[in-house]
């Protein structure tokens, strides 16, 4: 849980975490870059130094020398380019899936992060979006000195030529980068809002795909659709705010390199008409008057995309940063062990208290689908612990004293919407490739007529969600993934729901068989489930209020046989 002496990480840690373990490609990219900046600038110094000497001797030689120099200036400016922008951007790229696998580390974690509210879309986009930006800082710094030294280069060789002319340049940077500095907070702040609704749609387009089926079951996917509307609009009205703050970021810092280049030039014109630099300097001073405007746009655009940064890192904080809702124990139960749900009150249960036996194969009947919910979440440890009031213990230890990889290596939850993956029907029921019991529980599960139709057979391509199978061949697929795992302790939420009566009567068979001597809970409403059961609890009001077999239980409960009979 959350404690005071728990600090959040702030951006500006991310961001300096990102440049210490990236200071070798930096180093490297600078110089190059530097190197870059340099050559380009050398070349209009080249131009006027041509101009006010080899001009004048007229010679073969000199003019040889002339392009030549002009020639390793250029190849200079294009390797160095090449080999500087690979250097920085690979280091972009990794220092960026760093960040990814990290934020979506902790957003997979067994026990949630306490992360004040984000759902798995905006999570999804601060994996993503914020990842980049923030990366992004790796290229910014060395580019931002390579660009000063362009403007160091330019100034000396202009004071050379005429002091007022250095000066010139460097007041002139130093009074565009004050006036962007100050545009560059409004970007910074208007971009961290514009991430937040821009995550928020995604939230909200996530549970509309994930919901879309049941919302079109009772006519709510317009309310739905309406709701998403709205926050898409808050999104594109954000990103159109952020759109006119970059608008005019980009055209002030363009304008003000304009007029500096412009002054620059007049500036030199004035002195050369004056006598007071030569033809050769004007050049070199026109020259560079057009060559800065690039590094000087490039270093007029770090401060916005350092505030992008620190924005996007701020936002990645609030993920990397949040304490985990539960610190799991370091105990592991024993094998083979019972499952005992003592007292717990969570959501809609209200001190439900039933145990499974090792080896027991029960099916809870519950009368509302909201009850059978909250179980499983408790059971999954998607509740940690603290959010609900009793215990549940798992071969004779508690939950909250067992390491939550342990609890999932010993106890398998299954829910009724287990997601399919892209890959093979093969991959999907054996992830890791080690099941011994794969052609039992494909076989188990009902899936034998799926794997016989396909040519390919186990191995027939599966897209991403299952979106070329059927509802039940996409549940007997995920439960033929929880029977080929083989857990000591299995729990199923409704895993017939979208199969024929005949098939469900053969598979809920086929469980008790597979399973016999290993703990089993169904939590379902199936007629051939409950009647396969070794017994039954009834679970009602967040109670269990009966129990039995359950042909016991049909003649002589009439609610119960009105809630399961079909």
């Amino acid at each position: 849980m959350r404690t005071d002496t728990q600090r959040p990480r702030p951006g500006a840690a991310i961001l300096r975490t990102a440049l210490h373990r990236n200071i070798g490609a930096m180093i490297a990219g600078t110089v190059l870059m530097g190197l870059y900046q340099a050559a380009e600038t050398a070349f209009p110094i080249a131009l006027g130094l041509i101009v006010e000497h080899t001009m004048q001797d007229r010679s073969l030689g000199s003019l040889g020398v002339s392009i030549g120099s002009l020639a390793v200036i250029i190849a200079t400016v294009s390797l160095s380019w090449r080999f500087g922008m690979r250097v920085l951007q690979k280091a972009n790229t990794t220092e960026a899936h760093r960040w990814r696998v990290q934020v979506a580390a902790c957003g997979l974690q067994p026990v949630a992060r306490d992360v004040d509210g984000l759902k798995s879309g905006e999570i999804l986009t601060i994996a993503t979006e914020d990842a980049d930006q923030t990366a992004d800082i790796i290229e910014v710094v060395p580019l931002l000195v390579s660009s000063l030294v362009a403007v160091v280069v330019a100034a000396v060789a202009l004071s050379l030529a005429d002091l007022r002319l250095g000066l010139l340049v460097i007041v002139g940077t130093v009074g565009i980068l004050s006036v962007l500095a100050v545009m560059s907070r409004r970007i910074g702040s208007s971009t961290q809002e514009q991430q937040a609704k821009v995550a928020r749609a995604g939230a909200k387009v996530a549970d509309l795909i994930i919901g879309l089926r049941p919302l079109h079951g009772f006519g709510g996917n317009h309310a739905a659709f309406g709701s998403y509307r709205s926050v898409s609009t808050d999104a594109k009205r954000q990103a159109i705010t952020v759109a006119r703050v970059n608008g005019a970021y980009a055209g002030t810092a363009l304008a003000l390199n304009a007029v500096l280049a412009a002054a620059v030039s007049l500036t030199a014109g004035w002195l050369a008409f004056g006598g007071r630099i030569s033809i050769g300097e004007l050049v070199m001073a026109v020259g560079l008057a057009q060559f800065i405007m690039e590094p000087l746009k490039m270093f007029s655009e770090m401060p916005k995309y350092v505030m992008i940064a620190r924005a996007s890192a701020e936002r990645m904080a609030l993920v990397l940063s949040a304490p985990p809702v539960t610190v799991p124990g370091p105990e592991r139960p024993a094998p083979g062990g019972d499952l005992e749900v003592d007292g717990v009150r969570h959501g809609t249960l209200r001190g439900l208290k039933f145990t499974v036996a090792a080896g027991e194969f029960v099916a809870i009947a519950p009368y509302q689908p909201r009850a059978a919910a909250d179980l499983v979440a408790v059971l999954a440890v998607n509740a940690a612990p603290p959010a609900y009031e009793g215990v549940v213990r798992l071969g004779g230890q508690e939950l909250a004293d067992l390491s939550v990889e342990a609890v999932r290596e010993h106890m398998l939850v299954n829910p009724y919407d287990a997601e399919i993956f892209g890959g093979t029907l093969r991959t999907n029921i054996d992830p890791s490739g080690g099941s011994r019991t794969l052609p039992e529980a494909v076989e188990a599960s009902m899936l034998t007529d799926v794997v016989a139709l396909h040519r390919d057979g186990l191995d027939y391509a599966v897209r991403d969600r299952g979106a070329n199978l059927s509802g039940g061949q996409r549940q007997r697929l995920s439960l033929a993934r929880a029977l080929a795992a083989d857990s000591d302790v299995l729990v199923l939420h409704n895993p017939t729901t979208a199969v024929d009566a005949v098939t469900e009567q053969l598979i809920a068979r086929n469980i008790a068989k597979l399973r016999r001597g290993r703990t089993t809970l169904v939590i379902t409403s199936s007629p051939a489930l409950l009647d396969a059961a070794d017994r039954v609890l009834v679970l009602d009001e967040g109670v269990i209020t009966a129990e039995g077999t359950h042909r016991n239980l049909l003649a002589g409960d009439e609610e119960y046989c009105l809630t399961v009979a079909r």
